[in-house]
Parts: structure tokens; C-alpha cells; sequence
């Protein structure tokens, strides 16, 4: 398999610990965000919408956007399980991590804060609208784990809920959030505890600047 990816995109940090998780080998191969690599008719020959990540299977099928992938991934290699059992715990990891993949992490992708800037908006403002979104996502996400017992986001063994978690607690740390959310930064101390997340951070990638 081959992974399209950049050492700061959170979203390719997910499929990263995922892959990890799973014991997967995996060549990795990168577009650098800022000098606009993944819009080249190269790579947009892989994914047409010019995003990362992307995962090239051994077949050379291609599989886009993160938790697709992870999901994927869950269901060809089913262990260690990425989603738990039952119907209405699965929707819930589901939801926690829809609520990052889906609602707070597409305010900073570097595509939307450009198109903000090239309309006026400075970037202090982007900046703090970043900020703003992502305390109120986490305010929410704090209350959904609230009442869960275990180091995880959801019990005792990391799911789809923390991989996309761990990335999301470092990106608001580059837009200086003060992470004021205790349950939250005891599940993300609990993740670096592993090698799946901990080896995985974009300060370690080959690409990191």
C-alpha cells in the first residue's frame, strides 16, 4: 500500500495511526500542502479532488478521505477492531469522531483559510475563527465522553473516536487554543502512551519541517 500524505495534515495522522494500529506496512509518499504538490496533474490523477490523504491499494485501487479509509481498514483487517460491537456504541465512536472530521477540522484546512484571506479576511481573524470553532466542538465533545469510564474516548482500548482526537488536540494547539477540556487531554495522554499515535506525530514524519 501507498499513503499520500503531508507530516501536519491531521487527517493523514488518522490513517497513520490506523495503519499502525493494525500492524499495517505502508510506503509513504508526500505532498507538500504549502507548495501546492497535491494539485498537481500528477497527483490529482490519484485523487481528483486534490486533497490528502490517499491510499493506494496493492490492487491500485484508491481510497480517499480519512475515515473512509480507517473505516476500510477496519474491515479488512479486522483487528484490532477500530469500532466497538454493538449497533449503538459504533454510532456513537461514529458520531464523537464525525463531529471532528465533519464539523471542527474543515475551519483550518489550509484550502478554506486561503480562500478566507484571498476575500479580505486577515489572519488574525482566520485564526481566531479557528479557535472559536474549535472550543465549541470540543465543549461538545467533552460532554459526549463525559460519563465514559477507561483511559479511551470510549473504554479501554483506543478506537476511531481517539485517532481522530489525538490530531485534532495538536491542531488546536497550533491556532493557540488553551485546552481547558479535562477528560479530553487525559484520553489524549493516554493515546501518546502508545507507539500507534506517538510514532505517528508529524514531528517524526520523514517530511517534518
Amino acid at each position: 500500500m501507498i499513503l499520500h500524505g503531508y507530516f501536519r495534515s491531521s487527517a493523514a495522522w488518522r490513517v497513520r495511526i490506523a495503519l499502525h494500529l493494525k500492524g499495517l506496512p505502508v510506503e509513504t509518499r508526500f505532498q507538500h500542502l504549502g507548495k501546492g504538490e497535491q494539485l498537481s496533474p500528477a497527483y490529482k490523477a490519484v485523487n481528483p479532488q486534490g486533497l490528502i490523504p490517499s491510499l493506494v491499494l496493492d490492487d491500485g485501487a484508491v481510497l480517499t478521505q480519512s475515515l473512509a479509509i480507517c473505516e476500510y481498514l477496519d474491515e479488512a483487517h479486522p483487528e484490532p477492531p477500530l469500532l466497538p460491537v454493538a449497533p449503538l456504541d459504533r454510532a456513537s465512536v461514529r458520531a464523537f469522531a464525525q463531529v471532528i472530521a465533519c464539523d471542527i477540522h474543515p475551519v483550518q484546512n489550509l484550502r478554506v483559510l486561503k480562500a478566507l484571506q484571498a476575500r479580505g479576511q486577515t489572519q488574525d481573524d482566520t485564526r481566531a475563527w479557528a479557535r472559536e470553532v474549535i472550543s465549541g466542538g470540543f465543549d461538545a465533545l467533552e460532554t459526549l465522553v463525559a460519563d465514559q469510564s477507561g483511559p479511551f474516548a470510549f473504554g479501554d482500548t483506543p478506537n476511531l473516536a481517539d485517532i481522530c482526537l489525538v490530531p485534532q488536540m495538536a491542531n488546536a494547539r497550533r491556532f493557540g487554543v488553551e485546552l481547558r477540556w479535562p477528560r479530553l487531554s487525559a484520553v489524549e495522554a493516554a493515546c501518546l502512551a502508545l507507539p500507534a499515535f506517538a510514532e505517528t506525530h508529524p514531528d517524526r514524519q520523514p517530511d517534518a519541517e
